[in-house]
């Protein structure tokens, strides 16, 4: 590895499409809750996930595929046929809403505020990787496996902001791969997340005392669940790639064609 570093914020994505990222991989992080999200879909059978910009396309890609499945939310709700024009979208945003007998062998179009346009801005990288402590080990362990020449953890955060779980995301992965750093050059963001998450003494849970999205949910009855279920670290053993095309599946930690 040559490079190493953190973005912690949407402002600095559209920087990314002026960057030659032929030889980069970005792991994404929206921990609460879209990457958990994701990654909960896959596990439990999605055949894959579409993640879309907007409204529009979501709607756009349930008109050319009619058994497409529509997920998303706004404002950390599902979205509803207010906001699409009499389409309700079939799941929300929380991870305990994909079981498998909802999801298993379906493909999802999913919208979010922050996630996908994340993983949209990642789209030009060599690989793009969907992250969250759910399936930090898979993660490191295929980094580990497939050294990057250039590694990217970006933190979707929150509106224009940063995201304190996102960071403590970033910095856990950063420190399972410190050892691959060690000849690299490291930028301060990297320093920060990683220092961050090492100060948690891994105690997410009350980490998120610092989080606005941490807090915010803790205080919805139906959403504050979701917290501990997406801080649940290396309970997945499997990875997951958004391919040249913008579809993101699950893909094991040892493929040896991963997101080529």
């Amino acid at each position: 590895m040559k490079f190493l570093e953190v973005l912690f914020t949407p402002a600095e994505f559209s920087a990314l499409a002026r960057r030659d990222l032929s030889q980069t991989t970005c792991v994404v992080f929206d921990v609460l809750r879209a990457t958990s999200t994701m990654l909960e879909a896959l596990h439990n059978g999605a055949e894959a996930l579409l993640p879309c910009g907007d409204l529009a396309e979501a709607l756009e890609g349930r008109r050319r595929e009619p058994t497409l499945l529509l997920a998303g939310e706004r404002e950390g709700f599902r979205i509803g046929a207010a906001l699409t024009g009499g389409t309700e979208f079939d799941f929300g945003n929380s991870p305990r809403e994909f079981t498998r007998a909802r999801v298993a062998g379906r493909r999802i179009a999913i919208t979010t505020t922050n996630g996908t346009r994340a993983l949209r801005a990642c789209a030009p990288a060599r690989r793009v990787m969907v992250a969250s402590p759910a399936n930090l080990r898979a993660t490191a362990d295929y980094l580990a496996a497939h050294v990057p020449e250039h590694l990217c953890l970006v933190c979707a955060g929150t509106g224009e902001h940063s995201a304190y779980e996102d960071t403590l995301g970033a910095g856990a992965l950063a420190d399972r791969v410190w050892s691959l750093a060690r000849q690299a050059r490291i930028d301060d963001a990297a320093h920060v997340a990683r220092n961050c998450f090492l100060a948690t003494q891994s105690d997410w849970v009350t980490a998120m005392q610092f989080s606005r999205n941490g807090r915010r949910l803790l205080g919805i009855p139906e959403l504050a669940d979701d917290v501990a279920f997406c801080l649940a670290v290396d309970r997945l053993n499997f990875c997951a790639v958004m391919d040249s095309a913008g579809v993101v599946r699950r893909v094991q930690a040892g493929a040896d064609n991963f997101g080529q």
